[in-house]
């Protein structure tokens, strides 16, 4: 088992281990140094694989539960107003707390409802996928989409406790977990190469829990130093200002991992032509991208993309900010005009 510090402007723990799930209680009644009533907020997939498990395992706690539709399809408006109502209904107060059970969509939006009903209550993350493990349970960045993009509505707002179970992980199906390696691929090119070249030899699934550490470890740093995304923290957006895009456009039947993947590789393509980074860079990140059945080729244009880009949280009046490879293992933040946004997307599409 590896505990990850983060100490961010709430500071918890990140419990990374094989079976800790049946430990939730004790984990979760230190955190909130109490037992005070919690609302499990899942989805219908992830309550059907092991709802009776974290309901056996928080026994000892009051607790009431809602679940919802899986998919990103059901991080929106009307099921966060439905989120709200049931809070209200069953009389959550200020000193109670959610507990977020599923991947990055349950996370998200019961993070959001967390840190804005009565303007703020605790919440705990206990993610079940790869992907929201290393990347979206951590960091406190909470979000639902809207008609006109994804994430554009959201907070800021820390757990107070992170369990990851990697085993899990046991129970997802070879896309959901090819998904996940997106993310774990982009921690790779932004920070750590030995990260990378260990992908590339395989083998993941027999030590999950080292490169969860690790991935979380990494991104514990960047919060650390930039929490509410001003800086350094655009560096985990590798991939995603096309990813965004695609998955939009796809009206999300492409999945966030895979529009990662295509938006990595549309990234290095447009850095190399640029001559921020070398053809052998492009390589390496496809050669991983195939490697954990994802792919690099995108069938939305340039235009589309870019379209869907503008209208992103990273813009900021006539600029937007492209988060580039010059070598794997390090990335630069690179502030272009939203009119040569377009261009760039064509140069990463061939």
């Amino acid at each position: 088992m590896e505990t990850v510090k983060v100490s961010a402007s709430r500071e918890y723990d990140v419990i990374i281990g094989a079976d800790i799930l049946s430990d939730a209680d004790g984990y979760i009644e230190k955190a909130l140094g109490g037992r005070p009533r919690l609302a499990i907020i899942t989805d219908d997939k992830v309550y059907s694989l092991h709802g009776e498990a974290l309901e056996s395992a928080l026994s000892g706690f009051d607790t009431v539960k809602f679940v919802f539709k899986n998919g990103e399809a059901s991080k929106n408006i009307r099921v966060y107003g439905e989120i709200l109502e049931f809070l209200a209904e069953n009389s959550i107060t200020r000193t109670d707390a959610i507990v977020a059970f599923g991947g990055g969509v349950v996370g998200d939006i019961a993070g959001f409802a967390a840190s804005t009903f009565l303007r703020g209550i605790r919440f705990v993350q206990i993610p079940t996928t790869l992907l929201a493990m290393v990347d979206s349970s951590v960091g406190g960045k909470t979000a639902i989409d809207l008609e006109a993009g994804k994430n554009l509505c959201g907070t800021f707002w820390q757990p107070s406790l992170v369990l990851c179970d990697w085993k899990l992980l046991s129970t997802l199906e070879d896309a959901t977990f090819s998904d996940g390696m997106a993310e774990v691929i982009k921690y790779g090119v932004i920070r750590d190469r030995e990260l990378f070249e260990r992908l590339l030899m395989g083998g993941v699934r027999e030590d999950p829990e080292a490169v969860i550490a690790r991935c979380v470890s990494i991104k514990r740093d960047v919060v650390n130093e930039d929490e509410r995304d001003t800086g350094v923290r655009a560096l985990l957006n590798f991939g995603h200002t096309a990813a965004h895009g695609i998955e939009k456009l796809s009206n999300y039947e492409i999945t966030h991992g895979r529009a990662v993947g295509a938006g990595m590789v549309i990234a290095a393509r447009g850095a190399a032509k640029l001559g921020l980074c070398s053809p052998d860079v492009v390589e390496d990140i496809i050669k991983a991208v195939r490697l954990y059945g994802l792919t690099e080729s995108c069938e939305f244009s340039a235009e589309g993309l870019c379209e869907i880009s503008l209208s992103d949280k990273k813009r900021a009046g006539g600029t937007i900010t492209l988060v580039l490879p010059e070598k794997v293992g390090s990335c630069i933040l690179k502030k272009i005009p939203v009119e040569e946004l377009c261009p760039f997307f064509e140069s990463g599409l061939r």
